[in-house]
């Protein structure tokens, strides 16, 4: 049943994605509910559950808080050290004759992006779906109505993964097959991770410790790149409203799931 449930999720997921790649004539509205999204899902979802699932307390700090820092300064050293070291390539280019061929393109001003960053977002928005369906496997074991309301709230909120995996892959340069690549695996990783369920379980204080950490990574793309990048060229109301608008679509989720 739990696998049957994933098959929805995969189709909700394949759905965001589709949804996300259609609307790329407003990008900064798209952008903006990512964003949104990304931030309901994190604050709504992610951090209390992890905080209940996570254990005990690490030296005065609750251990689900404490890897939600942790994630979050980790997105941003892998940020940075990727940006520098895809500046310094640029530097080495720039000594070359054909440096300044063709200089002025559109893309001007977010040049020191690296598609690295994106496609391991993405990666980790991959395993975040392989967990919910861990998640759903659980949930059936525990018994069927559980299982429904699990079942809920990861076919939902699938939408809200597909859509910003591949808005993650794109943002950062990626070609469109990649970002494809990258809405398939997330879609396939919940039935993946139910299926696996019929043969092992992981430990509820692991579980609680991946999504602290992933929540934290999470909040710093959603803080430092997308919303900035979705208000850089369009600081308009209506890219503000989406951002809302998202966290509110998740806050409902949340709310229809309990």
């Amino acid at each position: 049943m739990a696998v049957f449930v994933a098959l929805g999720a995969f189709l909700m997921t394949l759905f965001g994605g589709w949804t996300a790649q259609r609307v790329t004539d407003r990008r900064h509205l798209v952008l903006g509910l990512a964003g949104g999204l990304m931030l309901g899902v994190v604050g709504l979802e992610l951090l209390p559950e992890a905080m209940d699932a996570a254990g005990e307390d690490f030296l005065g700090v609750h251990r689900a808080l404490l890897l939600f820092v942790g994630g979050f300064l980790f997105a941003h050293v892998v940020e940075r050290l990727l940006a520098v070291r895809r500046a310094a390539h640029g530097a080495a280019d720039a000594e070359t004759p054909h440096a300044h061929a063709g200089g002025h393109g559109g893309g001007a001003g977010r040049t020191d992006r690296a598609p690295q960053v994106g496609l391991t977002a993405a990666s980790a928005m991959v395993l975040h779906s392989l967990m919910d369906g861990v998640a759903l496997g659980a949930a059936f074991q525990v018994g069927g109505g559980m299982g429904a309301t699990v079942a809920l709230a990861v076919i939902t909120h699938d939408f809200a993964d597909g859509f910003n995996t591949y808005t993650l892959t794109s943002l950062y340069g990626n070609d469109r097959r990649r970002a494809f690549t990258m809405l398939f695996a997330d879609a396939v990783a919940p039935v993946v991770g139910a299926a696996s369920t019929l043969l092992f379980t992981l430990p509820e204080e692991l579980i609680g410790s991946y999504l602290g950490f992933f929540g934290g990574a999470l909040l710093y793309l959603a803080a430092a790149e997308i919303l900035p990048e979705a208000h850089h060229e369009h600081p308009a109301l209506s890219t503000l409203l989406c951002t809302v608008g998202g966290v509110g679509f998740i806050w409902l989720v949340v709310a229809l799931a309990n």
